[in-house]
């Protein structure tokens, strides 16, 4: 079973964008999630750390809201990279999305111990708005739904 995802729309984020905790590339104490295709759909794998615990033997539902927002934001960005004609490793830049909207329902008790697998379908409503709808998995046990409504990254975002 694949549990690694080999090109990564976050490995495309230029420095000044790759400090997310959930996503961020140089983030020293972030969970480094890594989004990308696998066929017409996206995906991240993460294995939650002892520190995301709820209660013994399960994840803390706000790691598993961290890794939906995160996979939606970078689903929106494979999109619409893909959209423009790129894919990760073209060595052309990917637009960056910060999250509108982020929806999750818990489904069942996620285990700890387990590689969850966040699996995306990317719809577009705005040329600048996509929305992304998530299950996320552990092993075959379907845990997790949530939505995220992703929009182009503001450039006052890179306004200091």
């Amino acid at each position: 079973m694949l549990t690694k995802v080999m090109h990564a729309i976050q490995d495309e984020y230029p420095d000044d964008f790759a400090w997310c905790y959930g996503c961020g590339k140089l983030n020293k104490e972030g969970n480094h999630f890594r989004t990308g295709w696998q066929g017409e759909e996206t995906v991240t794998f993460f294995e939650p750390a002892e520190k995301y615990t709820a209660i013994p033997g399960f994840v803390y539902g706000g790691a598993i809201a961290s890794l939906v927002d995160c996979h939606g934001t970078g689903s929106c960005s494979l999109a619409l990279h893909r959209k423009n004609g790129h894919e990760p490793g073209s060595g052309e830049v990917p637009p960056r999305f910060v999250t509108a909207s982020l929806n999750v329902d818990y489904l069942k008790p996620t285990p700890q111990g387990t590689v969850l697998k966040a699996v995306g379908k990317v719809e577009e409503i705005h040329p600048k708005k996509w929305k992304v709808s998530i299950e996320v998995f552990a092993g075959e046990i379907l845990c997790a739904t949530g939505e995220v409504v992703g929009v182009v990254m503001p450039v006052t975002f890179t306004q200091k």
